[in-house]
């Protein structure tokens, strides 16, 4: 028993890093530079908790960012909770969300290109054929806890979607012109997402967590990552910024 609660903390972390680290903050954001063969490992991780395609969640995300809370807003709870958390997943990308405009820089990656252009049936093959190799490998425990773990994993940014632009769940530290809010559960769960309200006031920053309570896991690994020179250029807003 003791064995899977370990499987089941480490897929959650090991996917879960993948969508933070992997997807969010390179990706998305551009927020630092990346060891190639290290970014494809948590890109793949993230994409094997069902994450869909890290060009599509890229462009949402962007999109986010640029109207937050406002109507065009993919997936503002302003619209509704049940929108944010999965209606939006169930409707075509609105029009003004166009993948070739918003990730042009990510279709120069032929690994991320490929992926997209797979569609559907390379989400269902992979994250199938991945846990039948745990099940190979390791039994059929360990492959259902995995699968699990990244149904769980896949919850989270939804549930980030949701509270975190949700002002009475949590609270401001910079005033931003959209709703997202620091909620610190989110936080600790998500490794560091959960500190939204800084993470709209500069989205650009590998770093979300600033005040000593804010743990950022994401932000610990990065700079792991760097100390052993797998990572580099690592965007921090500057300090007097940050403490104004």
């Amino acid at each position: 028993m003791l064995t899977l609660v370990l499987v089941f903390i480490l897929s959650y972390y090991v996917h879960g890093l993948g969508v933070t680290i992997g997807y969010h903050r390179a990706l998305a954001h551009r927020s630092f530079r990346c060891n190639k063969l290290v970014e494809y490992f948590l890109v793949t991780a993230g994409y094997l908790a069902l994450e869909g395609p890290p060009i599509w969640w890229a462009g949402i995300h962007r999109v986010h960012h640029k109207y937050a809370d406002k109507d065009l807003d993919p997936h503002t709870p302003l619209h509704g909770t049940k929108w944010s958390y999965y209606g939006w997943i169930l409707k075509p990308d609105p029009a003004h969300v166009d993948l070739k405009v918003q990730c042009r820089d990510l279709f120069k990656d032929p690994y991320y290109a490929w992926i997209e252009r797979s569609g559907d049936p390379l989400i269902v093959g992979a994250n199938v054929g991945f846990r039948l190799i745990l099940w190979v490998l390791f039994g059929w425990q360990v492959a259902l806890v995995n699968a699990l773990a990244g149904l769980v994993v896949l919850q989270m940014p939804l549930i980030l979607n949701t509270i975190c632009h949700m002002p009475r769940f949590g609270y401001k530290t910079y005033d931003t012109d959209d709703n997202g809010v620091n909620v610190w559960w989110v936080g600790y769960l998500l490794a560091g997402e959960g500190w939204h309200n800084n993470h709209h006031a500069f989205p650009g920053s590998a770093r979300h967590g600033f005040k000593f309570f804010e743990a950022d896991l994401s932000y610990a690994m990065i700079k792991i990552l760097q100390a052993f020179g797998l990572a580099s250029r690592i965007n921090l807003p500057p300090q007097n910024l940050i403490k104004k």
